[in-house]
Order: C-alpha cells, then structure tokens, then sequence
C-alpha cells in the first residue's frame, strides 16, 4: 500500500516529537526558541505547535511579568500538559498508587515513609561513583547527571545565591501527587549527599511546570532563596 505524502499529518509525528521532547528536556519555550533549537522555520514549528495544542499535548502561558519587557505583545510560552507526559514512559501507573494505598492503610505513615527513602536511595547510591567519574562537575551537576539517567531530564542552574536544580520531567509525578512523601524523600535526600540545607520551591507532582530545589552557596544566607523560583 502506497502512503500518500500530500496527505497532512504523514510526514509530521517524528518533528512533533521532537517539539514534546525539547520541552520536556528546556521547560516552557516560545516557538521562535524551538524553532532555532531545532533547526526548523517559524511556520514549521507553529503548525507544529498548533497540531499538538489540539491534541492537548501542550499549552500556551502567558510569560512572567519580568519575561515582557519591551515593545510588542510577549511571546507566549508552549509547555507540555499532564496528557503530554504521559507520552513519556511512566515507572509508576494506577497499580503504584493501588499499592502505595494499601501499604497507606496497612503500615500507616511510618511505612509509606520508609518506601519513600528507599526508592530514592539511588541518590546516594550513585553520588559518589558519578563524582569520581566526573570530577569536574560541580556537586548539583553530578545530582543532575544521577537524576537524568533516572529519566529526569534534569539541568542545573546558576542564581546570584546559589544553584538550581530544575527537573522538566519526573517518572513518579502520578504518584507523588496523592503521595507527597516521595517528594518529601527525594529532598531530604539531595541534602544529605550535599550536606546542607535545600529548599524545594515547586514540583511537577502540584502542578508546576518543573521541579526545582534551590541549593544555597554555603557562604550566602537561605532565606532569600526563596524568591529565586523559576517558571
């Protein structure tokens, strides 16, 4: 059977798959930064960008305030829905959840806890030999590196205070929503192998964008971290 190539849509999948992907590896991105990205022309990227809004794999955001300086109207930003992430391979279905309940209503808080800490073990786990192996990494990229090859999508930001840890994807965020312990765990944990105190400011799990936890210069006070929260 012969495809028909002026037929729309045929040619189209393995582009809009590498729009989803770009935002899911950069976070939020207008069309004009997707398009350099990905080497594509404006029009390209915006039939694009509307195919996949009417599948509800994206949604366009306003920019923050800071973002619209200058003359015209601000580019919207494209970011990727919950229907969007779940293109992406999930570790965690309706069973996690089902089984996390019943561990809820058997063990109480103290075993949810405890299932919490081990699963993010691998943080620890994996620190050191990623460090060794990369020494010229500071210590929040090796977390992104540990993170990443969990299927994180994770990035490290510089602020006048600190870094960031930014997390554009997380295989857990179903479950994390009815089970902020996992979240709770997997702080605790970036601490521990930092040594300091961090202070996560938003998850994918409650509905933001990305996940990302402030860590401190230990030179600098934590309290003004908290206004440091991206997009």
């Amino acid at each position: 059977m012969e495809i028909d190539e002026t037929r729309p849509g045929v040619h189209d999948r393995p582009t809009r798959q590498r729009v989803v992907q770009s935002i899911l590896v950069e976070g939020p991105s207008t069309a004009a930064a997707l398009a350099v990205r990905l080497d594509l022309t404006p029009a390209a990227v915006r039939r694009h960008l509307d195919q996949l809004l009417d599948e509800g794999m994206l949604e366009a955001r306003e920019p923050r305030l800071q973002a619209t300086r200058g003359r015209g109207r601000p580019a919207k930003l494209f970011a990727l829905t919950e229907t969007g992430r779940d293109g992406f391979d999930q570790q965690y279905d309706d069973l996690a959840v089902q089984a996390l309940r019943f561990l809820d209503e058997t063990g109480g808080e103290v075993a949810v806890r405890e299932f919490a800490n081990r699963r993010v073990a691998f943080i620890g786990e994996r620190f050191d030999g990623v460090q060794g192996a990369h020494p010229q990494l500071s210590p929040t990229e090796v977390l992104a590196r540990v993170f990443s090859d969990e299927g994180y999508a994770a990035a490290v930001r510089d602020l006048p205070m600190g870094q960031q840890l930014c997390q554009q994807h997380c295989p857990v965020s179903h479950v994390a929503h009815e089970f902020p312990q996992l979240c709770e765990a997997e702080t605790e944990a970036i601490g521990r192998v930092l040594g300091r105190h961090v202070q996560r400011l938003a998850t994918i799990a409650h509905g933001d964008g990305v996940c990302t936890t402030c860590i401190p210069d230990t030179t600098q006070p934590t309290g003004k971290m908290k206004e440091q929260v991206t997009s």
